[in-house]
C-alpha cells in the first residue's frame, strides 16, 4: 500500500501519533520506499512528507488542525501529508469530514483518499507553495 502514497526514494518522512495500533506493514513500506526510517515529531530539519495517525481518542488530547500546523513547520514546499484514520466501524474511527475541516483550518486541502490497510484509511493533504 505504501507505493501508492507518493513518497519517493531519498525522501524524509516525519510521523506523528504513531502507536501500537499503527499499521506496521504500512510504516515499513514507507521506510522501504524512501530508504529512510520515519522520523519522529522532534526532528528538527526539513522533511519531504508527513504521516499523521489520528483516532477519535486523540481529539481528547489535542486538536488535529493544530497538529497539522505542527506538521507543516518542517515540511518542504511541495511536500504532502497523509492523515491515517481508522476505517468506519473500527475502534477510534473518525469522520473524513473532520479531517477535511481540520485541513482547511491549517491551510491545507485534501486531494485524495485511499484504503491503506485492513484497518486504516488515508486522506492525502497538500499545501500551497509558500512562495508565489
Amino acid at each position: 500500500m505504501a507505493q501508492g502514497l507518493g513518497f519517493a526514494q531519498g525522501q524524509v518522512v516525519q510521523e506523528f501519533y504513531a502507536d501500537e495500533d499503527s499499521d506496521e506493514a504500512l510504516r515499513a513500506g514507507v521506510e522501504a520506499q524512501t530508504g529512510h526510517e520515519l522520523v519522529d515529531p522532534e526532528y528538527g530539519d526539513v522533511v519531504d512528507g508527513a504521516i499523521v495517525w489520528w483516532r477519535a481518542e486523540d481529539a481528547e488530547d489535542g486538536d488535529l488542525a493544530d497538529l497539522l500546523v505542527d506538521a507543516l513547520t518542517n515540511l518542504d514546499d511541495g511536500g504532502l501529508i497523509w492523515v491515517f484514520i481508522p476505517k468506519p466501524s473500527r475502534p477510534g474511527s473518525v469522520p473524513v469530514a473532520d479531517v477535511e475541516d481540520a485541513a482547511k483550518v491549517a491551510g491545507l486541502h485534501s486531494t485524495s483518499a485511499a484504503s491503506v490497510g485492513p484497518d486504516w484509511a488515508g486522506i492525502r493533504l497538500t499545501a500551497r507553495p509558500r512562495t508565489r
